[in-house]
This record gives structure tokens, sequence and C-alpha cells, in this order.
């Protein structure tokens, strides 16, 4: 943590607060507190100071308990411009107890992750997904104070009547505007389906994994092209399509948002029509950062995404990339494995546990350092040849499955 004394001028500042369960140990409770740290940063708000407490439940007024309120209270009253950030999802009235005791904003894990989306929407397509996600997310938490809503209303005869609540009139407002996001969506669908339909039979590849793991940076090697990648969360929100020819085959390859835990079920629903390209795909390649200490769980989070937006059983290759920066981690206390400072090769890694987890095809690389990249690029050859050689069994005499693999293509 940092002192506040050292920001800049202007600089948003924030403590974060997580919770001890029987489901999150306190190791798993640090691990989400450096993700919500990173999802700060990425929001522009520099976290100050983390408080933990231990609970069987969450409490059903504060979150936390009574002391540990009165604990971040005293503190906020050294620290006038810091905001308060819960990692988990905040009930309605869970949220506004909480700002009225604390008199700060108070903000959860899915509002944070809702205001990064809304900093880093580009298209008008991102912008109404990401607008009808927030005002999902505003409807169940308006008060009165959100009566500034009735400006988005023109015209006459838009106000509500003599004896209608102001908060009844900005439920309403919001509601309105829900329905209206929702056709402008729809229409938005029907025009990608038609896109994709365009593209004609082309086997189509879809990058998915976690937010942050290098797809955007694999993207670009793949498809030879520039693709926009940052080291920061949720770098990429439009589906970026590439047409990518290996050999004298050609398909298209897609680079998808990222996914992370507790992702709000409002961006899910709002981005249906940029995770089609997902369901759609003909192969998925999972990208998993083998250098975090927590990727299997990361893993795991990308899979049960992918199961909840009907994508589960597509056939998938898993790519374990940054082996560069890859050091292994004791499996338990009794691992009896020495450490070792040298790099592992990559016939190491193919034998190791990671190479057999889930029972999927795997392979090794590291974008970033162009490592295993031609592999790689066989691998995915070999994939996409027996796809469309499936869907076009006459055009087996046009692919020769030695062409690429000699380095002619």
């Amino acid at each position: 943590m940092i002192d506040e004394k050292t920001l800049p001028g202007g600089t948003e500042t924030a403590v974060l607060v997580g919770l001890i369960t029987d489901d999150q140990n306190a190791d798993t409770v640090k691990e989400y507190l450096d993700e919500l740290e990173f999802l700060a940063e990425t929001a522009g708000i520099r976290s100050l100071k983390r408080y933990t407490q231990r609970l069987l439940a969450p409490d059903g007024r504060t979150y936390i308990g009574s002391g540990k309120l009165a604990e971040v209270k005293a503190w906020l009253e050294d620290h006038e411009k810091a905001a308060v950030i819960f990692d988990d999802e905040l009930t309605p009235a869970q949220q506004r107890n909480l700002e009225k005791a604390l008199g700060r904003p108070v903000l959860d894990r899915p509002r944070l992750i809702l205001d990064i989306f809304a900093q880093r929407a580009r298209t008008a397509h991102a912008k109404t997904q990401v607008e009808l996600a927030q005002y999902q997310y505003m409807l169940p938490r308006l008060t009165k104070l959100w009566t500034h809503l009735e400006r988005q209303r023109g015209g006459t005869g838009t106000r509500g009547g003599a004896g209608e609540k102001e908060i009844e009139t900005d439920r309403r407002i919001v509601r309105d505007r829900i329905a209206l996001l929702k056709k402008q969506l729809a229409q938005i669908d029907r025009q990608m389906a038609t896109q994709r339909g365009n593209r004609g039979k082309l086997v189509r590849v879809a990058l998915v994994g976690y937010t942050n793991v290098g797809k955007s940076t694999l993207m670009t090697l793949l498809s030879k092209s520039e693709v926009f990648a940052e080291n920061k969360l949720f770098a990429t929100l439009d589906t970026t399509v590439r047409k990518v020819v290996l050999g004298n085959l050609p398909f298209l390859v897609s680079d998808t948002v990222g996914f992370i835990r507790k992702l709000p079920h409002q961006l899910i629903e709002s981005f249906k029509s940029t995770l089609d390209e997902t369901r759609e795909a003909d192969l998925l390649l999972h990208v998993v950062d083998i250098s975090h200490h927590n990727f299997e769980e990361h893993y795991h989070t990308v899979q049960q995404t992918l199961n909840e937006i009907g994508a589960g059983d597509k056939p998938t290759v898993v790519v374990f990339n940054k082996i560069d920066a890859y050091t292994p981690e004791p499996r338990d206390p009794h691992d009896l494995e020495p450490k070792r400072s040298e790099q592992f090769s990559l016939q190491e890694l193919q034998d190791s546990w990671m190479a057999r987890m889930e029972g999927q095809e795997c392979i090794f690389i590291s974008a970033a350092q162009r490592i295993n990249i031609d592999g790689l690029r066989k691998l995915l050859y070999e994939r996409v040849k027996a796809i469309h050689l499936s869907r076009y069994p006459y055009e087996s005499d046009l692919l020769y499955g030695d062409q690429y693999l000699e380095g002619r293509g």
C-alpha cells in the first residue's frame, strides 16, 4: 500500500474490504483483493488500505460486522477523499446502509467492473452494451438522489403526475431506457449475425481466457496485423476478427473480451452478441497465463463462464502462455521438488501434470518472447485442417499436411 500524501493531486483513492468465510479462506481473500486492487488501478483509483473480517456469512445489513464498520469509519475520518470498495456484490440495502453509516461512496466489485467497461468502450456497440448493463445494475439501487435522471427524458408530459413519487419517476425512466437499449442491441445483434453469415464457411477459431493473459498479443502474432494490447484488465471489449492463412489454409480468428471472477451477470447478458463469436466458433484456443500463481482457478473460472454461455463443449486447445516467466510453486506443503532458477524446457512442461490438466490438448508458448509460436501454428494448422476436411472432404487433394510443416506456407 501507499501513503495518500504521495499521490498526485486529484487522484481518486479507496479502501478495499473483503470477507473471510468458510467458502473463502484468508489466502483466497488476499488473492481476490490483489485482483480488486488491479481492477481499481485500471479504473484510475489507488488503493490505500485493506480490511478483512472473518464471518460465517456476510451481515445482511452492512456486509461486515459493526465493529469492523466502526474501524473502517475511523480510518476514513483521516482520509477525506477515499471511497470504499467491497470485493463482493452488495445488495441494494447493504449499499444504502453502508453509505449512510460511512458517509462515503460505496462500490462493489460488479460496479467497479462496470465502470471499467464504461471507460474502455470505444465503439457504439460496446457503449450500448455497457450502458444497458449499468442501468440494469442501477435499477434496484435507485434512491431519491437519482432525480437528475429526469433530464434524460425530453419533450412535454414526461413528468409523473402530482401523486407520483420521485423514486417511481426515476424507476420508470430507467425501465424505459433499458427497453430502448434492448431494442437497439437486438438490431445490432441481427446486423452482427448477418456479418458472421457473410463470412462464408471458413473455419472459425476463438481466443478465450481470463483477462490480461495475452490473447491480443497472440492474435497479433497469428494474424500478422496490429491488435490493441495493453497490460490492463479488459483491454479488449469489442471482438476483433482477422483472417489468417497458414500454408494454403485460410480461417478466421477472433479475439474476445476477457473473463474474470465474479463477472457481473448484467454484463454477460448485455454482451450476448459479443459472446456469440465464442458460441459459434469451431475451435477454442483457451489462453492461460501460466506465470500467474493461481492460474488453475483462472482456468476453471473461464470454463465455468463458457458453460454458462453454452460453449463449454466446444473443441478446445489449452495454450499455456508466458512460460518465460513461469516459476513453479510447491503443489502442497510436503512437495519435495527442489526450487530451480533455470527455465523449464518445452519437453519438461509437456511431460508435466499441467499437460494432463482436464484431459485437454495443450501447448506451451510465450507470445511476448516468440517461444514455440511455430509449434502453435503447426498444431493450429492440423486442427483447422481436420475441421475443414470434415466440412469439405472433396478438397483433400488441395490440402497437403506437410506443406506448412516444411515451412513453405
